[in-house]
């Protein structure tokens, strides 16, 4: 006889789990309890149901057609269980707010600028996270994160902040030592910076229809945030987001080259749940972030 009774909780985070990894050991490694632990959880969880979730095939382990029909809904439960709990925890207008963004981003355009949002709220503590890939809102505990991208990300908000259009630039130093560039072709005689495959002047120029340049002479970075620190050193001309740059060109720690921009179908983007979207703290944030990028 089934009973109507909630299942045990440790029991369906271990049936969710084992249907995840098809693997005991990969569970038990997950919640850090031994093999013979998850296997009992889920001999407890068949017991209480009155069926077989799991079929035991030649050491191998799959769900059953009753285990496969189950398994949306315990995982419905769980998101919905996780979500509302972000919910609770961030309801109030102060707290931390959990920023993610790329290196680049934060140090050149995030970090210099967010004075003005702590001044206007100082009731919030912003915690900056740097990395790459795309987070797991809810596993992670991030609020908001900042992405380069095509704004395209499925189950979640995202609203362009700006484009990223590649302008030349060079320190004060170096732009004093070349004659002022007349023409972008000038600039083919300046020392270069370059991108990690060495492309980002290569299709500049050629937007310009200007070929003899020459091979991709000086050196090269994989990260747009490295360009940046060698063409401020003096390294060369380089070729950086307008964006990123305008904080260093009004303090005259840079020179524009010249006006031409090569355009790019990347964007960076405010991206975040859905449903955090009249959270305080993320109302707050990206009120600031879109009124402050300016396209």
């Amino acid at each position: 006889m089934t009973s109507h009774r909630l299942p045990p909780l440790n029991a369906l985070r271990a049936f969710e789990a084992t249907a995840r990894h098809l693997s005991v050991k990969n569970v038990a490694d997950e919640l850090c309890v031994t093999p013979g632990a998850v296997s009992q959880m889920l001999k407890v969880l068949e017991l209480h149901l009155g069926v077989a979730l799991f079929k035991r095939v030649n050491r191998g382990i799959f769900l059953t057609d009753a285990g496969q029909d189950y398994l949306p809904a315990v995982r419905n439960a769980f998101r919905q269980i996780i979500d509302a709990t972000r919910r609770v925890a961030n309801s109030a207008d102060t707290g931390t707010l959990t920023v993610s963004a790329t290196p680049f981003f934060a140090a050149a355009w995030l970090v210099p600028r967010l004075k003005d949002f702590q001044d206007a709220h100082p009731e919030i503590d912003v915690q900056v996270q740097t990395e790459t890939a795309l987070v797991d809102f809810s596993r992670d505990g991030v609020d908001v994160a900042v992405r380069r991208g095509f704004g395209r990300y499925p189950g979640l908000s995202s609203e362009r902040l700006f484009a990223i259009d590649l302008i030349p630039v060079a320190a004060p130093g170096l732009a004093a030592r070349f004659a002022t560039p007349r023409t972008p072709a000038d600039l083919t005689r300046w020392p270069h910076v370059h991108d990690a495959d060495r492309k980002d002047w290569h299709l500049w120029f050629q937007a310009q229809a200007i070929d003899d340049i020459g091979p991709p002479r000086g050196p090269s970075f994989g990260d747009l945030g490295l360009v940046l620190k060698a063409v401020l050193a003096g390294q060369g001309a380089g070729l950086v987001p307008a964006a990123m740059a305008a904080l260093d060109l009004a303090k005259g720690r840079l020179v524009k080259l010249a006006d031409v921009i090569r355009p790019s179908a990347l964007a960076y983007y405010l991206v975040y749940p859905e449903e955090s979207h009249e959270l305080p703290k993320v109302a707050a944030f990206r009120t600031w972030i879109l009124g402050t990028a300016i396209d």
